[in-house]
């Protein structure tokens, strides 16, 4: 039961929310989160340890990258939820409806790989 409250908590957050809609989109990082979501790294880290905790997000290294991705013994039961339940809610949603665009941009500018050079500079 402590497993089936701390899964609902995770969820009880309009952010947390957000993230798991993105990721179940692709596999994101921390600084691409950052970019679409429009927050700080810290406030990302936060939400993501939460999820994690949870069991409902992963992280993977990926050479100097980690990424985060919903966990795939949770993906076949949360894409329902999304897309059906949650689906009329989302959609009219103004701030998930930022967050594709947002996505979108972020995928098509390689944001990724552009923080990535500018982290080899430093």
């Amino acid at each position: 039961m402590k497993d089936l409250v701390k899964i609902f908590k995770a969820c009880s957050d309009s952010t947390r929310l957000r993230i798991m809609r993105l990721l179940l989109e692709r596999e994101l990082c921390v600084c691409e989160l950052m970019f679409i979501l429009k927050m700080e790294q810290s406030r990302i880290s936060h939400h993501l340890r939460i999820l994690r905790d949870a069991n409902l997000v992963e992280d993977v290294r990926e050479g100097k990258w980690i990424t985060y991705r919903i966990a795939d013994k949770v993906r076949q039961s949360l894409k329902p939820l999304f897309q059906e339940f949650l689906r009329e809610k989302l959609k009219n949603s103004k701030e998930v409806k930022l967050d594709i665009k947002n996505l979108k941009v972020c995928v098509r500018e390689e944001i990724r790989k552009r923080l990535g050079s500018k982290r080899e500079d430093d």
